[in-house]
């Protein structure tokens, strides 16, 4: 099982699904576990506070809206990557916060680099979501309790975020790769389904590019908060 041409098929599906995976990378003294982005210190202040500034600046976002969407980006690097290997390969790779890398970037989403990934196998759409929900459990409790440390964000938004990044990257699979349409809302809603999850929106009829379903969380994100900003096309409030 070779997890570094997986991870390199998976990352043509655009910048949150790519994991570097060259060891040309060692090089570079920047790069971080992203474990020292999961905790309560300088590396996710400074995340969200960079955040807050592109959104707008101090003066005019509120420290939880920076924060709520800060998170959500870092939960599409986390979840993304390891879903599409899942959907499309039948492979889970070994991105636990020890593992996985990260380091600073001025624009789009935080580059993640794994040095030498390993890989457990997904057959079925229920070993893929078992295997794919203890990884995200690696990761998601310690950062939602990391980023309610910096800034009052409910933990109901923090996780109906990571509810629509697992809708949303169902999407983007579906998307990208028809044939494995079937595939990614089997194990997309199974991952909706379980733990801290289940209970975060529902799944209603499809509309398109949706196939088999369409996801609305039963909260919202705060982007609307923001300066010159709307609702999601998931959230709670739209057409309210």
């Amino acid at each position: 099982m070779d997890v570094r041409a997986v991870l390199a098929d998976v990352a043509a599906l655009g910048p949150f699904f790519t994991v570097r995976t060259g060891d040309a990378e060692s090089a570079d003294p920047t790069w971080q576990p992203l474990s020292a982005m999961e905790t309560d210190g300088p590396p996710l202040r400074r995340r969200i506070a960079h955040v807050r500034r592109a959104l707008g600046g101090d003066d005019a976002v509120e420290p939880r809206v920076a924060a709520s969407i800060a998170f959500q980006g870092v939960v599409g690097v986390i979840v993304s990557p390891a879903f599409g290997a899942a959907v499309l390969h039948g492979v889970v790779p070994s991105l636990d916060p020890a593992e996985l890398h990260w380091r600073d970037s001025a624009t789009g989403p935080l580059p993640l680099w794994a040095p030498a990934p390993t890989g457990a196998p997904a057959p079925d759409a229920p070993a893929a979501a078992a295997a794919l929900g203890e990884l995200y459990d690696a990761h998601l409790p310690a950062l939602v309790a990391a980023v309610r440390g910096v800034a009052a964000v409910s933990p109901r938004v923090l996780w109906g975020n990571v509810a629509s990044v697992v809708a949303g990257t169902t999407r983007m699979v579906t998307t990208a790769r028809p044939a494995a349409a079937r595939r990614a809302a089997e194990v997309g809603a199974l991952l909706l389904d379980r733990g801290r999850l289940a209970g975060s929106g529902v799944r209603e009829a499809p509309r398109p590019p949706d196939v088999h379903w369409t996801f609305r969380r039963r909260s919202c994100c705060l982007f609307y908060r923001v300066p010159g900003g709307g609702y999601c096309g998931d959230c709670v409030l739209a057409g309210a």
